[in-house]
């Protein structure tokens, strides 16, 4: 942040500010479009893609400004060009416009996800992406393609995974060795739907399908998947152990087994009611004792696990900063580092009858659960971030994990292709 912050202003006063195109015009869209507008001097955000115009013409409005609808990749580039902030029905004419510096996926669509993203690749758009459904999915075969082009593509500030990158960087930096790196939930029933979460959804003005993945299980497993992508991390067990546990994080230095840790390379979890809530925290250790006398000194106890957290994430307040490192510096808030280490599962979250076709992410029919990725492959388990529009050929029942030879796959996906890809660079299965 004190980089990104001067970096800021001195394009500020330069007249160069960094143009920014957004995907995706909702909750946390509206939320980023005020804050760059508002709030970051040195950024502008150019034009906004929704496949529902109003809902781009509202964000703008919403921060006080005025923009038109465009209905080309010409007519944007003009807009662009004479400072008129646009609104585009089409993802894919923003991320390939001539005048846009960076493009954030704030959408959680996974297709449509994939497709923006591979269509900023093909542009050489960089990307910021808030989308952890797609980064934990195909994230891996997708840093590769950036990485090879020399474009850049990276997770976002702000919401918990970021956080979390952000502080293991830190708790590494100054000479401990991260073992777990942990998520600060309020709430954890598998069970809830969109019909049990829509008066949450309604006081907040959230679609009650994204609130439902917070409360069942699902946004907890892809986000600390993606943290694990990329850190090197595993689980320590299906689903993580995510105790209930109501103190203070700093409490779980003693609930683990640091040579387990160790053996392991680090865990991925999560806890439930802890304080600080809802941050994050990350358990590490320190193999040299003057520098164990000095954080005993510093109140951190006498190991061998010290605790580090950071009590708040502000998901869109912090997006620009990840802008700025992707533009300005060159630096990933958030990327995957190889294949996968971490899978999120596809389970019944109730009796499931042949021919049903999977709905949404956050709906009545599934919940995540993170797993190794070598036992998910070993088992053929359906990664969930592929699961919606799948159709069972079996009956399924409820809490049980579903796998590739229990349904039928849309043909035509990208993100099918891009997982196939991603696959085919694994030894093969014995």
């Amino acid at each position: 942040m004190i980089i990104t912050d001067s970096a800021l202003a001195k394009r500020q006063r330069e007249g160069r500010p960094i143009r920014v195109g957004m995907v995706g015009a909702g909750f946390q869209g509206r939320g980023l479009a005020n804050q760059i507008i508002n709030s970051t001097p040195g950024m502008e955000l150019v034009a906004i893609a929704n496949r529902t115009e109003a809902k781009g013409l509202r964000a703008y409005e919403e921060a006080g400004t005025a923009a038109k609808v465009v209905d080309s990749r010409a007519d944007l580039e003009r807009s662009i060009r004479e400072g008129t902030p646009a609104v585009v029905a089409d993802a894919l004419e923003l991320v390939a416009a001539d005048g846009v510096d960076c493009v954030v996926d704030v959408t959680g669509a996974v297709e449509h996800g994939a497709r923006v993203t591979m269509a900023a690749l093909e542009a050489g758009t960089p990307v910021v992406t808030m989308n952890a459904e797609l980064d934990a999915t195909v994230g891996p075969e997708i840093a590769r393609r950036f990485a090879a082009a020399g474009v850049m593509f990276t997770g976002a500030d702000g919401d918990q995974p970021g956080v979390t990158v952000n502080l293991l960087r830190f708790v590494r930096g100054i000479g401990l060795t991260p073992l777990v790196a942990g998520n600060i939930k309020g709430l954890q029933d598998p069970y809830r739907t969109p019909t049990t979460q829509q008066g949450f959804a309604e006081k907040w003005g959230q679609d009650p399908w994204m609130v439902t993945s917070f409360a069942d299980g699902t946004k907890i497993s892809f986000e600390q998947a993606i943290v694990a992508n990329a850190w090197g991390m595993t689980v320590p067990q299906r689903g993580m152990n995510g105790w209930d546990h109501r103190g203070h994080v700093d409490e779980l230095t003693s609930r683990y087994d640091v040579e387990e840790l160790k053996a392991k390379g680090g865990v991925v979890d999560y806890v439930v009611g802890s304080k600080p809530g809802p941050g994050v925290y990350v358990l590490a250790t320190h193999d040299d004792p003057k520098q164990q006398h000095y954080l005993n000194l510093y109140k951190l106890g006498e190991g061998p696990l010290y605790s580090f957290y950071t009590p708040y994430h502000l998901c869109h307040f912090e997006v620009p900063t990840t802008v700025v490192r992707a533009v300005d510096f060159d630096d990933a808030a958030l990327v995957a580092a190889g294949d996968l280490k971490v899978e999120v599962l596809t389970t019944a979250k109730t009796d499931l009858a042949a021919g049903t076709t999977i709905d949404g992410l956050g709906g009545y029919h599934v919940y995540g659960q993170a797993e190794d990725a070598g036992t998910a492959r070993a088992q053929r388990l359906l990664p969930l971030g592929l699961a919606p529009g799948c159709t069972l050929t079996v009956d399924v029942p409820k809490d049980a994990v579903i796998t590739y030879d229990m349904v039928e796959v849309p043909s035509g996906r990208l993100v099918d292709e891009l997982r196939a890809a991603q696959d085919a660079r694994l030894a093969p299965l014995s």
